[in-house]
């Protein structure tokens, strides 16, 4: 089947595979933006010494990590027209990818903050520092730094779940490969078309986290 691959029309295609590319990019970008944010808070709410605030994100994290992207994903589709929200597509897409991916964001970061002495945050405190300064002074700076990486390899996740925004009709990267198997009926080169764009957008995200690792002399993604 590989080997009458028929390279001329995916040479055809390949503006409209390079633009798919560019809206993966920007659409897995603006839901990771959204999920460290997401990220962030779920994790602050996670420490809290008051017990509500905690139970809430807890009920977060395990609802989104318990569920499957694609029920998220159609939930908010379908779900928010019919309590008079209607949004474009793209952003539906956006908002699914960021509370997905958020969860684990706020785990990986709730990692790094455990790991940091308990003395640095006395002593935080015996300065009078809020809980506000404590955070955005002391402790996120510390904690973010060694979860670089894991951060990075959730980016890697994202960006191959963004594929799932196809099925709501976002013109992304896989849709784009859909393209050719609908107008030339030739799903084979469509599949591998998509495969190749990814797998670079594989290697440049992974380059990245090669290139922090070995700067800061910490294990990267496997």
């Amino acid at each position: 089947m590989l080997g009458s691959l028929n390279t001329r029309v995916m040479l055809e295609y390949l503006p409209a595979i390079w633009q798919g590319f560019l809206s993966t990019l920007m659409l897995s970008a603006a839901g990771f933006a959204g999920a460290l944010a997401l990220g962030i808070v779920a994790c602050a709410l996670s420490i809290q010494p008051l017990r509500w605030l905690r139970l809430s994100a807890t009920a977060y994290v395990d609802a989104i990590r318990a569920t499957p992207l694609l029920a998220q994903l159609y939930f908010l589709y379908f779900g928010l027209p019919r309590l008079g929200v209607v949004l474009p597509e793209a952003l539906i897409g956006v908002v699914a990818l960021s509370l997905n991916s958020g969860a684990y964001v706020a785990e990986i970061i709730r990692s790094g903050i455990l790991a940091i002495s308990r003395g640095q945050v006395e002593a935080a405190i015996s300065s009078g520092m809020t809980y506000l300064q404590r955070m955005r002074l002391i402790i996120l700076p510390q904690a973010l730094r060694p979860t670089i990486s894991p951060l990075i390899g959730q980016a890697i996740v994202l960006v191959k779940d963004s594929s799932l925004l196809s099925l709501i009709s976002v013109v992304e990267l896989t849709r784009a490969g859909q393209m050719i198997a609908i107008d030339r009926f030739m799903p084979v080169e469509g599949l591998v078309a998509t495969a190749l764009a990814y797998l670079l957008l594989y290697y440049l995200l992974k380059l990245v986290a090669g290139a922090w690792s070995h700067q800061n002399r910490l294990p990267g993604p496997a």
